[in-house]
C-alpha cells in the first residue's frame, strides 16, 4: 500500500476476533491489511486483501513496510502477550497513524493503553453485558457499551407513548435520554420529524447514561 487512501484499516491479529472484524470490514468494502505471525491464520483473508501478511516482527520498521502508517485506522487484536500488545500499539502510535484501537484483556491493561492515547475494547466484557443486558431488561432489544458510562439500546416503542409525537415525549426530560433514530418498517430512520407519531410497530434507539437507560427499561 504505497500510497494513502481514506477509509483504510489494518487488524493486527488474526483471532477469532480481528479475523472476524477483517472479513466485515472487507465485506463493507474498505480496504483492510491483515497480520499475524501464524500462516494458518492469514492464509483464509488472502481472498478478501491482497494486503495479508504474516510477520513475527512487530518493529516500527515492519509495520512501516507493510504499509501500517498508511491506514487511518489500525486495530490491535493481540492479547495473549500483553507486553507485545502495548510495544504494537506504541509502535503503530509513533508512525503518526490517525485511529489506534487496541484489544485489553484485563483492566490494568486498557490502563496502559489509555495512557497511549489508544482507545480500547474489551470484546469479551462487551459481549458478556449485552447478553446481562438481554437477561434483565426485557424491554431492551440490544445495547452497546460505548464507554465505561454512555450506552446505545434499542427499545420497542412503550404502549404509553404509541400515536404520540416525538415532540411530546418524556425520555429527554424525565431520563435525559435522546432519541437518534427510529426503526420504521426495516428501515432506519436518522432524519427525525419532531411531529411523527410513534408507530407500536417501531423501535426507538436511544443514547445516554446507562443507569439512565436501566431506569427506562424498568419503567416501560
Amino acid at each position: 500500500m504505497k500510497k494513502k487512501k481514506s477509509d483504510t484499516y489494518a487488524i493486527i491479529g488474526l483471532g477469532r476476533f480481528g479475523a472476524a472484524l477483517a472479513l466485515r470490514l472487507a465485506e463493507s468494502g474498505k480496504e483492510v491489511i491483515v497480520v499475524d505471525r501464524d500462516e494458518n491464520a492469514v492464509r483464509p483473508l488472502r481472498d478478501i486483501t491482497e494486503y495479508a501478511y504474516v510477520s513475527d516482527s512487530l518493529s516500527r520498521e515492519a509495520l512501516l513496510e507493510m504499509g501500517i502508517d498508511q491506514c487511518d485506522t489500525v486495530i490491535i487484536a493481540l492479547t495473549a502477550h500483553i507486553d507485545q500488545n502495548i510495544l504494537t500499539a506504541l509502535n503503530v502510535k509513533n508512525l503518526g497513524v490517525n485511529r489506534v484501537i487496541a484489544k485489553a484483556g484485563s483492566a490494568d491493561h486498557g490502563a496502559v493503553l489509555e495512557k497511549l492515547d489508544v482507545e480500547v475494547v474489551y470484546p469479551e466484557r462487551d459481549m458478556a453485558l449485552r447478553l446481562a443486558n438481554k437477561l434483565t431488561k426485557s424491554s431492551v432489544l440490544d445495547s452497546i457499551m460505548l464507554n465505561d458510562d454512555i450506552e446505545i439500546a434499542d427499545f420497542p416503542v412503550p404502549e404509553s407513548c404509541i400515536g404520540k409525537r416525538i415532540s411530546e415525549l418524556p425520555i429527554r426530560k424525565k431520563y435525559g435520554l435522546n432519541i437518534i433514530a427510529i426503526e420504521h418498517n426495516g428501515k432506519t430512520v436518522v432524519q427525525l420529524d419532531p411531529q411523527y407519531a410513534l408507530d407500536p410497530r417501531d423501535t426507538l434507539v436511544v443514547i445516554g447514561n446507562k443507569n439512565s437507560i436501566a431506569a427506562f427499561a424498568y419503567s416501560v
